[in-house]
């Protein structure tokens, strides 16, 4: 060996190993993983988390009528009968005092309760029949089959999921209804473990009954909506009318060292940052000779939304200044759902501190690139309301003290600051022109092995609507995280269908065709590239420049512009291909 210059290890830490790949699908099968995660998964943490997000939200669902009727059919009279007349008077004050005072608290806490297994179980069960069913009827296509033949299993196929999910519902009716109760008595107060087994059944039963209910409708309307398809044509905008410049970039996947891999893709795909730093050295280049108007980034910005990979991606921004001032970043699974990057087993309790630092870091970072540009809705008036820094500066201390000491009480006290925080709203600058509604399309779960499930919840399907209605000749991107529907494309693998799919993106799609050509639907995830539509819908999918293969590594700026009849016309896309490393 020459004097100066270091040995050559035995095994080169630069290049990684096998323990790099242990998260990795992309040599390592879904069932591989999944065996392994059940060998490590921790017992305790997987009861707890059972016990708070499924029987905890049973028990209150079924207990609820027992509660109410032994309240107010049996409990006042066999009081009275007790406590003589003095104890009447009493209970005709009080009575209704306690009833105002507990009777809404009880409802919303039936209502979240239904709505919490709906989100965990219904519309799960739903989308992996649904798809189970899809994916048997594309296998058995021959490779020649034409679009229309595809789209009429898929149709056949999602009538199919709705009749076997109605079937199953009836039979767990059928199961559970010997042990319900519906009517409370005296002695359930006095003995509330006797409620158990009837709440439960209760619980069963109401679940099963709008199961087979939902099921039927949502197979109907899956089946009779226009399918996805590929992007017939692009819009010719007209000379003169006002365009916008807009470069779509997402899945970033930042990682916090220079020699770092990837969760999903270990060894087999790029390690470090340089093509990050490439992807935003040639968007700079493109801006300073022709200047965009928005740069929207649309989720997993880092990897496993570690603090040094905020770090990372945010230092890469800052060389970027330009491209900052017109940058709209939401969050991905990738930011939120990913418990431990080598530990796909890696399980959290709800409400945990971990889950709420990668939140708060994810609103931090939103917060000093778009924080005085987006504004949060107004629920009251149903309308965009504060800036995102104004909203957040009430609590900017808390969010300092909880990154700092991350205390289980800090935690609860910004557990409904995230949820407020979505959709976010870039107004439309003038009358009639085009805004941006910034979604959470991450699904509440705690499990690295699920991180990658997706849901719009209600409630910010209701803001978004209220924001259309509040600028009615206005157009709209949509930007959201997760993919609405599964592309009219031959999948390979099952978990390709269903590991990554947005649950309710079906009625989403439903949901944004009352709104015609205004709207332009963006989002990542897949990390490939399609322009697609679902009857008026159009819909635009960004590839990933960094987890490409090298070669295949690019991402697209999009001409969008204002059409005739407040529509919003996309024009064909300039596709930016990154050099070869």
């Amino acid at each position: 060996m020459k004097p100066g210059i270091p040995p050559t290890p035995l095994i080169d830490p630069r290049a990684g190993d096998v323990e790099d790949d242990v998260s990795s699908l992309k040599d390592r099968s879904l069932i591989m993983v999944a065996s392994t995660m059940l060998v490590e998964v921790s017992l305790p943490k997987l009861v707890i988390s059972i016990l708070f997000m499924i029987l905890l939200p049973a028990l209150l669902l079924g207990l609820a009528p027992l509660l109410v009727t032994a309240w107010f059919s049996v409990l006042p009279r066999e009081t009275a009968a007790i406590l003589g007349g003095t104890g009447t008077l009493v209970l005709v004050v009080v009575a209704p005092v306690v009833a105002w005072w507990g009777g809404p608290s009880l409802y919303r806490a039936s209502e979240r309760s239904f709505w919490s297994l709906n989100s965990l179980v219904v519309q799960p069960g739903y989308a992996i029949v649904r798809e189970a069913l899809r994916h048997l009827a594309e296998r058995s296509l021959t490779p020649n089959a034409g679009p229309r033949r595809r789209a009429r299993l898929r149709t056949l196929a999602t009538a199919g999921a709705g009749l076997v999910l109605c079937c199953l519902a009836a039979w767990i009716v059928a199961a559970a209804w010997p042990s319900t109760r519906w009517l409370g008595v005296l002695a359930d107060i006095a003995n509330p473990q006797r409620l158990i087994l009837p709440a439960l059944a209760n619980t069963a039963v109401v679940i099963a009954l709008f199961l087979a209910g939902a099921s039927v409708v949502w197979a109907i309307a899956d089946s009779t909506m226009d399918q996805p398809r590929d992007l017939e044509a692009y819009d010719t905008p007209e000379d003169g009318a006002q365009r916008w410049r807009v470069a779509h970039l997402s899945d970033l996947h930042a990682v916090g060292g220079a020699y770092e891999f990837r969760v999903e893709s270990g060894r087999a795909g790029p390690r470090g940052n340089g093509r990050i730093a490439e992807v935003l050295d040639g968007l700079a280049a493109l801006h300073e000779a022709e200047p965009l108007d928005l740069v929207i980034v649309s989720g997993d910005l880092t990897d496993a939304g570690r603090s040094t990979e905020w770090a990372q991606i945010m230092d890469a921004f800052a060389r970027h200044p330009a491209l900052v001032e017109r940058m709209l970043i939401l969050p991905g699974n990738h930011d939120l759902n990913v418990v431990d990057r080598t530990n796909p087993a890696r399980l959290e309790i709800p409400n945990s501190v971990g889950k709420r630092l990668r939140q708060m870091r994810m609103l931090s970072a939103m917060e000093a690139v778009q924080g005085n540009r987006v504004r949060v809705m107004d629920r009251a008036r149903g309308r965009p309301g504060q800036t995102l820094s104004e909203m957040l500066a009430p609590h900017r201390e808390i969010i300092r003290e909880f990154a700092d000491r991350g205390s289980q009480r800090l935690s609860w006290r910004l557990a409904e600051l995230w949820d407020d925080c979505f959709p976010m709203v870039l107004p439309p600058q003038v009358p009639g022109g085009m805004g941006v509604i910034l979604l959470n399309s991450n699904a509440e779960t705690h499990f690295s092995f699920t991180n990658a499930l997706g849901l719009v919840p209600a409630m910010q399907i209701n803001d978004l609507k209220d924001a259309v209605r509040h600028y009615p000749k206005s157009r709209w991107i949509v930007a959201l995280h997760h993919h609405l529907v599964e592309y009219p494309t031959p999948v390979k693998k099952f978990s390709a269908r269903i590991g990554t799919a947005l649950i309710n993106g079906s009625s989403f799609v439903r949901l944004l065709q009352r709104f015609g050509g205004r709207m332009v639907v963006m989002h990542g995830h897949r990390h490939v590239d399609w322009v697609g539509e679902s009857g008026r819908v159009r819909i635009v999918s960004a590839p990933s420049p960094v987890m490409s293969p090298p070669g295949a590594a690019c991402f697209y700026i999009h001409t969008l512009a204002m059409g005739p009849r407040n529509r919003l016309e996309l024009a064909r896309p300039e596709r930016i291909i990154l050099p070869r490393a």
